[in-house]
C-alpha cells in the first residue's frame, strides 16, 4: 500500500471520509492536477507546481485544506493565522461540505497558475 493512501486509511471517522472526499474534489477540479507525497503529506500539484494540501489539525483535529500560494489569495474563506504563505480552510468532518466555497477557492488558486502570476516549468 501507498503512504499515501495509508495516509487516509489511518485517520478516525469522520475526519477520514472528509479528508477522502476532498481528495476526490480536489482530483475532479482540473485535468492538471495530480497528487503527490510530499513532507509526509498528501500534496496537489498543478503541473508539475505545489498546489495545495490536506492535514488535520493536531490541537483541534480538524481536516483543513491548505493553499500553497494561500497569501495570493484574498477570499473569507481562507484563514492565514501564523503563516507567510499559506492560507487554509477548516472543515466540520461531522457536517456538510461546503462544496460552492471550495471550489471557489480551488478556482482562485487554478488562476494563479494559469494567470502566469506563478510560474509554471
Amino acid at each position: 500500500m501507498k503512504e499515501i493512501d495509508n495516509f487516509y486509511l489511518q485517520k478516525e471517522e469522520p475526519a477520514k471520509s472528509c479528508l477522502m472526499a476532498l481528495r476526490q474534489i480536489i482530483l475532479d477540479r482540473d485535468r492538471n492536477i495530480s497528487e503527490a507525497w510530499k513532507y509526509r503529506m498528501p500534496f496537489f500539484c498543478y503541473k508539475g507546481k505545489m498546489f495545495c494540501y490536506l492535514w488535520v489539525e493536531k490541537k483541534t483535529g480538524l481536516p483543513y485544506l491548505g493553499i500553497v500560494e494561500g497569501n495570493k489569495i484574498a477570499h473569507p474563506g481562507l484563514i492565514q493565522d501564523e503563516r507567510s504563505r499559506m492560507k487554509i480552510m477548516r472543515f466540520d468532518p461531522s457536517g456538510d461540505l461546503p462544496l460552492e466555497t471550495i471550489h471557489d477557492i480551488l478556482d482562485c488558486a487554478i488562476s494563479l497558475y494559469t494567470s502566469g502570476l506563478i510560474k509554471l516549468k
